[in-house]
């Protein structure tokens, strides 16, 4: 009688899978946790005198020379990768890095983190709103209501009728780093198997901190640095803690944990678990600043997400959608934007 047939190493294969994924899912938590330090980090810097061109410049310098050491290794002497991915690279550093930080930070000086985030949040329908008028046809349902939804979101964020006006031109940068995250993710959506992520994380970053230093010593951008103590919650630290809380923390561990993340998940899956980002930033500063929006902003908040989240579901839908049935010959889903990014501007 023959022996009935071995399926040990299969479902041990998929238990490898289940665990990889959970483990996954762990650190993609992690990720959105650290990354959402940044607005408490800098603001504490910036009430101490910080310029945010400062800020984001000495961010963006730390970062990009510690993941240096980890990116140079990864090249193994293909230098032309860079030679070849150059637009790219500076396109990432220019706009998701440098421009996309500088507006979040300039938000940040005047709102609370979570409201100037709640903003940049709005990327995704910026994104809904443009290919709905540059192609003439209307999103899917889906798409649809999750932009209303965000954009009654936004009435209740800006709080129009309470008692505390909120800062106009905060809320303008609020939006304008919401705009340079959406050209981001307009041009980084082609996938790219030529450059492994975490080069593409460290160059953008030199990029960055390049155009920043270069707009300071030009005057374009205000460069005022301060050594006061930083109040972090109950506790005041040397100005060195939330620089390197906002350089260790909110960039070196949020970006490696986040590809690390993307590689277990899916990029798709990990950029749903990033909308936790939100969550995180609010707590964080409430307990280190003592911020918290009102009711109504929550509200507003929650409105803004679960718009985001209606969004990316429908994202998650069409690439399946469009070839369900089809042969070898059908063309690929129309979206520009199906292909989430390994590697996320930093916000």
């Amino acid at each position: 009688m023959p022996a009935a047939p071995r399926r040990t190493p299969k479902l041990g294969l998929q238990a490898n899978k289940r665990n990889f994924a959970a483990s996954g899912l762990v650190i993609a938590l992690f990720s959105s946790a650290v990354f959402g330090t940044s607005g408490s980090f800098a603001k504490a810097l910036l009430e101490t005198g910080w310029s945010p061109g400062a800020a984001v410049a000495a961010r963006l310098t730390g970062a990009a020379l510690i993941l240096a050491v980890p990116a140079v290794p990864t090249l193994r002497g293909r230098w032309h990768q860079l030679r070849d991915n150059w637009v790219t690279i500076l396109l990432f550093g220019l706009i998701g890095v440098a421009a996309c930080q500088l507006f979040y930070f300039n938000a940040v000086e005047r709102l609370s983190v979570g409201v100037a985030l709640l903003l940049e949040y709005l990327a995704p329908v910026i994104i809904v709103l443009w290919l709905w008028g540059a192609s003439r046809k209307r999103p899917r349902v889906l798409t649809l209501g999750g932009t209303l939804l965000s954009l009654a979101g936004l009435v209740l964020v800006l709080d129009l009728t309470g008692a505390v006006k909120i800062d106009v031109v905060g809320v303008l940068w609020g939006i304008a780093a919401a705009v340079c995250l959406a050209i981001y993710f307009f041009i980084t959506a082609k996938e790219n198997d030529s450059l492994p992520p975490i080069v593409l994380a460290s160059g953008g970053l030199l990029v960055g901190a390049a155009v920043i230093w270069l707009a300071g010593a030009t005057g374009m951008l205000p460069m005022s640095f301060s050594t006061a103590d930083t109040t972090l919650g109950p506790w005041v630290t040397p100005w060195w803690v939330s620089l390197a809380g906002l350089v260790i923390l909110a960039t070196v561990l949020a970006y490696v944990s986040g590809i690390v993340a993307a590689r277990a998940l899916g990029s798709k899956v990990a950029s749903f678990v990033s909308l936790t980002e939100v969550l995180f930033a609010v707590i964080w500063a409430w307990l280190l600043l003592g911020e918290l929006p009102g009711a109504i902003q929550l509200l507003g908040g929650v409105l803004i997400v679960g718009g985001v989240i209606l969004v990316r579901l429908d994202e998650l839908r069409s690439p399946a959608a469009a070839t369900a049935g089809a042969g070898p010959a059908a063309p690929k889903a129309g979206s520009p934007l199906e292909h989430a990014n390994d590697v996320e501007p930093v916000p």
